[in-house]
């Protein structure tokens, strides 16, 4: 009777314990999830997005040169019809726009630093799936495992079962309940596989592979001290929290550059030409001149642009102060979370030890007649609920942690020390903010370009 009790505590030591070396270990998980995220990459292509805009700012202060070329043919009852050719190479540049022009581009900049966070963000979400995909393949690795155990233990129930009622010792309805409990723990079992089948479906979608043979998860990472520490890291650091602040900064800019379209604006242009005519060449054309345009009425369009530019900084500014709250809150809740899952575990291995000692007691009193089998049964599956229930407390345990981390703004891969070349949002944006043409910076575009290989 002890060996099949042994049976069962083996078979979920064994799942419960650590693997071969070659086996997957959750900082492969997390390396493989950095590397093949389509997420991320959507996300960095997003940020080079921004980039440009500051390169669009850029170019926006730059002298604009046309070369225009135009024909003309007249055709006349009067006069000889004629034809003409000219060639023009025209200049505008920008003198002075009240600055404008530098508020659009400290306004683009300050955007660039919001949309980094983002970036920042998404990776925390990338690592926390992968944290989740790994310990639900391995918490329903392990189910399968319990259920198996638990199956095998009860077929060796129902053949004790037939073994006593040929004997005459119980009757053919502790037969019939040995019978059920097997189909009802097959049933588990399938259910157990089905599980896993889609948590490693899961698992590929985060890693971009199926998973193999998966390592016991590290020692916990740390954290904070307290949860008003906690709080206090998200609060100074947490990507959501920068994110808004450089939002905050981009809105103001802008509202500041609407106001600055009132002033109007210096123009300077220049041009030179040469026209030809099927009379001959006429002389080469030249002029240069500066103009200077306010707006005096425009049917309240500034106005009307200028409040819109206001409320949009007073919702971005109010935008803030909510993610200051939530991220708090996230802190406080995954804090919260933490605590439950340690009582939890400390509640679930008290379940277990005593549901293994009964379900062996239990096994002995029906030896002796003074239990049924139905008993040995109903013994046997509190057994198997809690080893399964103390699985998820333990799973849950791990994904809190790092919930929490994520919550504070942690959960990256420099903090997480995995050790791997991360990318780098500067190295795109240093080639493209002055808005190179054809020079130094860009054959640095060119070589940041092949490096990302998105040329």
């Amino acid at each position: 009777m002890k060996s099949r009790l042994k049976l069962l505590v083996v078979v979920s030591a064994i799942c419960l314990s650590g693997v071969s070396a070659s086996a997957q270990s959750l900082a492969d998980t997390l390396i493989a999830a950095y590397r093949t995220s389509n997420l991320l990459e959507q996300n960095r292509a997003l940020l080079r997005v921004a980039d440009e805009d500051v390169a669009l700012a850029v170019a926006n202060l730059r002298p604009v040169l046309n070369f225009v070329t135009n024909a003309q043919a007249n055709y006349s009852s009067i006069q000889p019809n004629s034809l003409s050719l000219g060639f023009n190479l025209s200049a505008e540049v920008t003198l002075i726009d009240f600055g404008r022009g530098r508020l659009a581009r400290d306004a683009a900049e300050a955007q660039v630093l919001a949309t980094r966070q983002a970036l920042v963000d998404v990776e925390q979400q990338v690592m926390l799936n992968a944290v989740t995909a790994f310990m639900d393949v391995r918490s329903a690795t392990e189910s399968v495992a319990l259920s198996q155990a638990t199956v095998s233990v009860i077929n060796q129930e129902l053949d004790a079962a037939r073994e006593r009622f040929e004997l005459g010792e119980i009757t053919r309805t502790d037969v019939s309940l040995a019978e059920a409990r097997l189909a009802a723990s097959r049933s588990q079992l399938a259910a157990a596989e089905g599980d896993l089948a889609a948590a490693r479906e899961a698992y590929k979608l985060v890693t971009g592979a199926y998973p193999g043979q998966l390592r016991p998860p590290p020692t916990l990472p740390r954290t904070a001290n307290s949860l008003q520490v906690a709080q206090d890291i998200a609060r100074r650091g947490h990507p959501r929290i920068l994110q808004a602040q450089h939002e905050v900064t981009a809105a103001e800019l802008n509202a500041e550059r609407v106001f600055a379209q009132r002033q109007g604006t210096v123009t300077g242009t220049a041009s030179v030409g040469q026209q030809f005519n099927n009379r001959g060449t006429e002389p080469q054309s030249a002029s240069a001149g500066v103009s200077f345009a306010r707006p005096i009425y425009q049917g309240g369009q500034l106005n009307a642009l200028h409040r819109q530019a206001t409320a949009r900084r007073d919702a971005v500014r109010s935008g803030l102060h909510q993610t200051v709250a939530q991220v708090l809150q996230n802190v406080a809740v995954a804090w919260a979370n933490i605590d439950v899952a340690s009582a939890r575990i400390a509640a679930s291995q008290q379940q277990v030890r005593a549901s293994e000692s009964a379900f062996e007691g239990t096994r002995e009193e029906a030896r002796l007649g003074a239990r049924t089998t139905l008993d040995v049964l109903n013994a046997e599956t509190d057994l198997l609920n809690a080893r399964t229930t103390l699985l998820q407390a333990q799973a849950a345990q791990q994904i809190t942690t790092y919930n929490l981390l994520s919550a504070m703004g942690l959960l990256t891969v420099d903090h997480l020390g995995l050790g791997i070349p991360t990318y780098d949002p500067e190295a795109y944006f240093n080639a493209v903010r002055n808005a190179p043409i054809a020079s130094p910076q860009g054959e640095a575009l060119d070589r940041v370009l092949r490096a990302i290989g998105r040329e």
